[in-house]
């Protein structure tokens, strides 16, 4: 008897439990079409996590395919409802027209449990990253940015570069640290006050922590991490990602240091010493945000974004040039043309420079480092008939805008023709987005842009790229992380001075 009241206990447990999981779908079902009714209709999303099956699956494939749900449609990131905008009109109509209203930054809990809210990237629309955003803006401006003094900064360097690729003529190597090493060294002049040779084995390994965090990020660990925060009390990959930031906090922080013992407010030598005097500055201001936390936190949004971004589209670059050398011998000549060999390009040879800069841009909308940007509303709104509360996700698919078919003459594939008119002269596209919109358009897209058109032109002035024999065709979806980055890959450089 005793064992049968034992069975039926459990029975009535189990039975208890299984009606509990079972009420509980129902409800999240019924609480899920609830809210689909009150967005643009899109792909039906799963209880519980939503869309966000398929999109682990296949990223790329995903942010492809949004295209066919129209201008505009609604997806589940878990439980949170996504409104993806597929056009530049409504691009334009939310991040421009009514910046303010949607330039809110979406809460990333990987990202957060990193910068705890300080910062520029991931700080919340308010106070604060206005303040930060507004005093980085004006300090870069002083110390060059859109100057010729920063030109010459990226032309000295693109000679470092060329000289340490050349340590590894006609042999297969993996560019990825003499890159971002190079394009590192430009915004650390400006952050830290000085450059980094290339052989710098503590500098080294922080690009590769840096380059590691980026990629783990934006993978399946970090998007789980987005759906289960808890999990940052135990053991896994995102443990990795919190070592990796603390490295550049630390490393940061060790500068701040030197900055302090050495600082001299009459004779600022870069953007540290500016915050240090500013904090002094503001020191008995109740608004301020100038302190400690946010200080590590800029200086690290500064050292990231002026690094990884561009560093990576170089990269896409030379896959897209040794994937196409025909485009690569066209830029070459015209180069040399109107170069010569030994005279390093500056800004205002864009003009004479039609296809190699139709070039750089063909690259940019190729490789869409940032597919999507994902914004919030900042309070309630309407768009489109469709009412959006307060703090509701916004994200605008770029690869939509840049590869619209009524707008692009070569919208799939690979061709600088997209950029050039019929006189073969260089023609702007309204179409082409890759810095973003509005009041959180990209910080550094002077600097990215000056960087990009130097140091790609002097690399193809001065060499010659090529696959090493019998490499595989590249995976062109990339690594999709916080940017889309290309999977390891090795070339072959060869000095153009052997042909002239």
């Amino acid at each position: 008897m005793e064992s049968v009241l034992r069975y039926l206990d459990w029975t009535s447990v189990g039975l208890a439990l299984l009606g509990g999981l079972f009420s509980l779908l129902l409800l999240e079902i019924f609480k899920l079409n609830s809210s689909r009714s009150r967005y643009p209709p899109g792909p039906k999303p799963l209880p519980f996590v939503g869309n966000m099956p398929e999109i682990m699956k296949d990223p790329m494939g995903s942010i492809r395919s949004m295209k066919k749900y129209g201008e505009m449609f609604s997806m589940y990131m878990g439980r949170q409802p996504v409104i993806v905008l597929n056009s530049l009109q409504l691009f334009k109509e939310t991040f421009v027209q009514n910046g303010a209203v949607y330039a809110g930054r979406p809460a990333e809990p990987i990202l957060d449990w990193i910068t705890n809210g300080h910062g520029i990237l991931m700080a919340a629309y308010g106070h604060s990253w206005k303040q930060q955003r507004r005093f980085a803006l004006h300090t870069l401006r002083n110390f060059g940015l859109g100057k010729k003094t920063v030109e010459e900064r990226v032309a000295e360097e693109a000679q470092y570069l060329i000289k340490e690729m050349l340590k590894q003529e006609g042999k297969a190597f993996y560019p990825i640290h003499p890159i971002m090493n190079a394009v590192s060294n430009i915004i650390c002049s400006i952050v830290f006050g000085d450059r980094f040779e290339y052989d710098n084995k503590r500098f080294a390994k922080l690009l590769e922590i840096l380059n590691e965090n980026f990629q783990l990020i934006g993978s399946t660990a970090g998007q789980i991490f987005g759906l289960f925060p808890f999990i940052k009390h135990f053991p896994g990959p995102h443990q990795k990602v919190w070592q990796n930031a603390n490295s550049l906090k630390e490393f940061i922080h060790e500068a701040v240091e030197e900055h302090r013992k050495s600082l001299d407010p009459e004779h600022l030598r870069d953007f540290i010493d500016t915050y240090l005097v500013e904090m002094t500055k503001q020191e008995s201001k109740e608004d301020s945000t100038f302190h400690e936390d946010n200080m590590i936190m800029s200086t690290a949004d500064l050292f990231l974004a002026g690094t990884d971004t561009t560093a990576t589209t170089l990269r896409w670059g030379l896959i897209y040039m040794m994937d196409h050398p025909d485009v690569q011998e066209r830029c070459h000549e015209e180069i040399v043309r109107v170069l010569g060999f030994d005279r390093s390009p500056c800004m205002d040879d864009r003009t004479q420079l039609p296809y190699t800069y139709a070039t750089i841009h063909e690259i940019q909308r190729c490789s869409y480092i940032v597919p999507v940007i994902l914004h919030e509303t900042t309070q309630p709104t309407q768009l489109r008939g469709y009412n959006l509360p307060k703090g509701t996700k916004v994200l605008s698919n770029c690869v939509s805008i840049m590869t619209d078919k009524k707008h692009w003459k070569h919208p799939d594939t690979f061709n600088p023709e997209n950029f050039l008119d019929e006189k073969g002269q260089f023609c702007k596209n309204d179409f082409f987005v890759p810095f973003s919109l509005g009041p959180r358009v990209c910080l550094g897209e002077t600097l990215a842009r000056t960087e990009l058109f130097i140091f790609f032109t002097s690399l193809l002035q001065r060499l010659k790229f090529s696959w090493p024999p019998g490499a595989p065709p590249p995976n062109m979806d990339g690594i999709l992380g916080i940017v889309r980055s290309p999977f390891p890959f090795n070339t072959i450089c060869l000095s153009r001075e052997t042909t002239h």
